[in-house]
């Protein structure tokens, strides 16, 4: 029998039930980003602070504390607490903007993911909330005067959780039908002594009314004897909130206090922030007295003896009833039912994907799961009006105009996507997406597969074929991963149990194709077959500012720029031998991304007519270069994650695929091309060669390979104990500068926050250990060593003396890479770094968090702190070391 959430899943891709209609859609911050920017010099962290979201509509979107949504993000629910010390209610959460923090944008509160479903079936949350007052200017002094060589200073620095003086809120959801929720939220005293907490279940609509739209319809909240009942709207109809406790219902309007932001008369008398005026204020005529008002709130409040549980139950459904269970799920027979059944389907349809993980690693991968379920959040922006503004609006400035993102007004978006870091980085990133999706494939791969083609829809691409970057700079270039998201996602769908969903990859390659031909024509500036692209997704991992030229008008040549690209192709290739399996007609297609990358491949490892290659003999190692207007060049001698890059492009095929398609032995087109040059391709000779009755294609010839990886699987360079740093350890005693005209720099190794400036300063390439680029890495070595088998031996770790095929130093990398999540023989998980209450304290040692990026010499979590999206590949590391082990 399938597991329910599978059935559940079916049903939504078949388009019978609308199970994702409602979700954790809801943004957990809508302030400081570009679409809210409405300035003249376009700083957004400054044109909307956390100071103004208590008291200013969103244009684009909501945000609240774990809280859910429509998939139109048009009404919104989430709970809103208060501790009777805060001068703000707790509606969101608290973090501090680029500007305020020492290595940028940092969240200050403590949240934790706990269950998700794909259909939303069910889910669950964790929010800490101290009983003493918030210390919001604490954290914001503490952190202001820190530099960036100092740590950044947390919320728990400030003692606000000492003695476990803090409220633990439980947010659950679960549908007894797509139109039909039950939301628990259970609040515990987790402290010494009783303590009084306010708790205000909160129901309200976007603001769609207020921008001049003239149609938009103004929705409306009403009374009802025992709840409240919203008005219909196009694309939602009427809906109704019930409590299982009772207390004040409050109503107001989502509009701007402009009295208290502008000192402008208002409008009408009922604002967003009458909530606050009225629960700490004691303003009794902040709320419209009629009972109505386009947000409510039920006011509770109770004083918790010390471990108190108290649970509050409220009910979600249509107004008609019509689509909902015509249990009374109020009833707490009925709650305490349907929540224990779909805790019982969450678990199945883990276990259905785990198999007989131990507990310690079913804790890891439900953890990981629940949090790339509840970073899915509702996105909306139109580029154009945001260009032109509204009527009833500020108008923008002309120079918006003129900026790169006025290149995009097509770009429309109102989708549900996955976010990088549901708080950190509320908005698309186009490559952190495609981990993302490659993540939710065992998960979900209807989800994982909507997530792959989401930015390549004709209403986000550009009329060039580029698809958007993410919001802060939507036309950067980044590392062409699309080809290798869909094929994996193809694949892991067929391991899993399914078929191979040919329909998807003809569909993404045709999308693929037009973003490929933008590539190929728009970022080999020389046209030498060389690819640059500005940083390509690794901000800050050279020496100097990769995007822009020297001040003598040097210009660096990225080792990494070329690679990307020939990854790119060999996915490319490899989607269209798939295809041509049932479609002969694809036998043609794959001769382009043959000799693509045959070109790039010498591109790469050739001096050609340039005079220079990227490939460092001496050191044996890939590094840019810097090329000088007079035609001179030389090495950037820094070894990092840039010079790996290379290793990423491998794909072998095997005689049967060869046999179909003969110009997969591409020994033939190079012999052919030398005969017509006049000249062998002395540097690409090893593409082509045979071995294992399998044909290889490789950006690195074999001979280099095991120079890098000699490297690479050094502990005193790449390797540490919980994977791949991203620059080599040497820098650390020994730090590389370089000096060119009035330019001068130094890189040294920074294992945890980033040293400098570049991107905002919030991530760091020179030293830590990035999840995705060692999923990447491990996944090429498991490709090398399916090539090679045994006849290709190394030393890992470097100097040990212990031989290990490439297959086998793969697993041992998961292992590593695994053991930043898994407790140590001392009981500590190296995510949670030094805090000791977070390594000891049972309320606290078994919750994750899944950074952005990790110190690469001690495992703790740095950056972001729930960029569950990419760095939740390590769940799929945790069902393939099972396989294997």
């Amino acid at each position: 029998m399938q597991p329910a959430e599978l059935l559940r899943c079916q049903q939504r891709d078949a388009g019978l039930e609308p199970w994702d209609r409602w979700g954790t859609y809801l943004s957990d911050r809508q302030w400081g980003t570009v679409r809210e920017d409405y300035s003249a010099d376009g700083n957004a962290w400054a044109s909307f602070p956390f100071d103004h979201s208590h008291l200013r509509s969103y244009r684009w979107g909501e945000d609240g504390l774990l809280g859910l949504s429509d998939e139109q993000g048009l009404l919104c629910l989430a709970p809103v607490l208060w501790n009777g010390k805060d001068p703000i209610l707790k509606e969101r959460l608290f973090g501090l903007g680029n500007p305020e923090g020492n290595h940028g944008e940092d969240i200050k509160e403590a949240m934790y993911h706990l269950a998700g479903t794909p259909t939303g079936s069910y889910a669950k949350a964790l929010y800490r909330y101290p009983q003493c007052p918030f210390p919001y200017q604490q954290l914001r002094d503490e952190n202001r005067q820190r530099g960036r060589d100092q740590p950044e200073f947390e919320l728990v620095h400030t003692g606000a959780f000492d003695e476990s003086r803090f409220f633990d809120l439980e947010v659950e959801i679960a549908k007894a039908t797509p139109e039909d929720l039950l939301i628990r939220y259970t609040v515990t005293n987790q402290g010494p002594e009783a303590a009084a907490v306010h708790l205000l279940p909160s129901l309200w609509f976007r603001n769609t009314w207020s921008w001049g739209d003239g149609d938009a319809a103004h929705g409306q909240i009403e009374a009802l004897a025992d709840g409240v009942k919203t008005s219909a709207i196009p694309g939602l109809p009427a809906m109704e909130l019930r409590c299982s406790e009772t207390g004040d219902w409050l109503f107001t309007e989502n509009e701007t206090n402009t009295e208290a932001l502008y000192e402008q008369p208002l409008q009408q008398p009922y604002v967003k922030d009458a909530f606050h005026r009225y629960v700490i204020q004691g303003e009794q005529d902040a709320v419209n007295p009629q009972r109505v008002g386009s947000r409510s709130a039920l006011h509770l409040q109770r004083t918790l003896a010390a471990g108190e549980v108290w649970c509050v139950d409220l009910r979600l459904c249509r107004h008609d009833r019509r689509h909902c269970d015509e249990r009374n799920l109020l009833a707490s027979e009925h709650a305490s039912t349907l929540l224990q059944q779909r805790r019982a389907e969450w678990s199945e349809h883990l276990g259905s994907i785990t198999g007989a993980l131990d507990l310690e690693d079913q804790a890891i991968h439900a953890a990981a799961a629940a949090g790339l379920f509840w970073c899915r959040k509702f996105y909306n922006w139109n580029v154009s009006r945001w260009l032109r503004g509204d009527r009833t609006g500020p108008k923008p400035p002309e120079a918006r105009w003129h900026s790169e993102n006025a290149y995009w007004k097509t770009l429309r978006s109102r989708n549900v996507i996955s976010m990088p870091d549901c708080w950190e980085y509320p908005y698309f990133c186009q490559w952190d997406l495609m981990f993302h999706a490659v993540a939710f494939a065992e998960l979900d791969p209807g989800e994982a597969k909507r997530q792959c083609r989401m930015l390549r829809q004709a209403s986000y691409t550009a009329n060039n074929g580029q698809s958007p970057a993410y919001e802060w700079a939507l036309s950067d270039a980044n590392p062409p991963i699309g080809a290798w998201a869909a094929l994996r996602i193809a694949q892991i769908e067929q391991r899993c149990g399914g078929r191979l969903d040919n329909a998807f990859l003809r569909s993404v390659l045709r999308e693929l194709l037009l973003e490929y031909g933008w590539w190929a024509n728009r970022t080999d500036r020389n046209g030498d077959s060389l690819f640059e692209g500005g940083f390509l997704g690794l901000d800050n991992i050279a020496i100097f500012d990769r995007r822009y030229p020297l001040k003598d008008g040097s210009r660096i040549e990225q080792s990494d720029g070329t690679a990307w690209m020939g990854m790119c192709s060999l996915n490319m290739l490899e989607i269209a031998v798939t295809l041509h399996q049932d479609r002969p007609e694809y036998a043609e297609l794959t001769d382009r991304f043959i000799d693509d990358f045959c070109v790039l491949c010498f591109a790469l490892n050739s001096p050609g007519v340039r005079g220079f290659v990227n490939w460092d003999e001496q050191d044996g190692f890939y590094y840019d270069i810097l090329k000088r207007p007079d035609g001179s060049s030389d090495y950037l001698r820094t070894r990092s994650l840039a010079g790996l890059i290379p290793l990423l492009g491998i794909a072998s095929f095997d005689a049967d695929q060869v046999a179909r398609i003969p110009n997969l032995d591409v020994r033939r087109t190079i012999s052919e091309v030398a005969r017509e040059r006049g000249a062998p391709f002395d540097h690409i000779n090893h593409l082509g060669s045979w071995h294992r009755d399998r044909v290889l294609y490789s950006l690195v010839p074999p001979s280099r390979l095991r120079r890098i990886l000699t490297r690479v699987f050094d502990e005193n360079e790449f390797l540490s104990p919980y994977g791949i740093r991203s620059l080599s350890k040497v820098y650390e005693t020994s730090p590389y500068s370089y000096v060119e005209g009035s330019d001068s720099a130094t890189i040294s190794y920074s294992p945890a926050d980033s040293p400098v400036a570049m991107f905002g300063g919030n991530s760091n390439w020179r030293g830590p250990i990035w999840m995705p680029i060692n999923f990447l890495l491990i996944e090429a070595l498991q490709k090398y060593g399916h090539f090679f088998g045994d006849d290709f031996l190394i030393e890992f770790p470097t100097g040990s003396g212990q031989q290990m095929n490439l297959w086998q130093i793969s697993l041992e990398l998961q292992k590593r890479l695994v053991g930043i999540f898994r407790r140590d023989p001392e009981g500590r998980r190296a995510f949670n770094g030094d805090v000791d209450l977070f390594q000891k304290d049972p309320l606290w040692r078994d919750l994750f968090l899944f950074n952005e990026y990790f110190h690469g010499c001690n495992g703790a979590g740095v950056g972001a702190s729930h960029q569950t999206g990419w760095t939740a590949v390590v769940a799929k590391m945790l069902t393939q070391l099972k396989r294997w082990n």
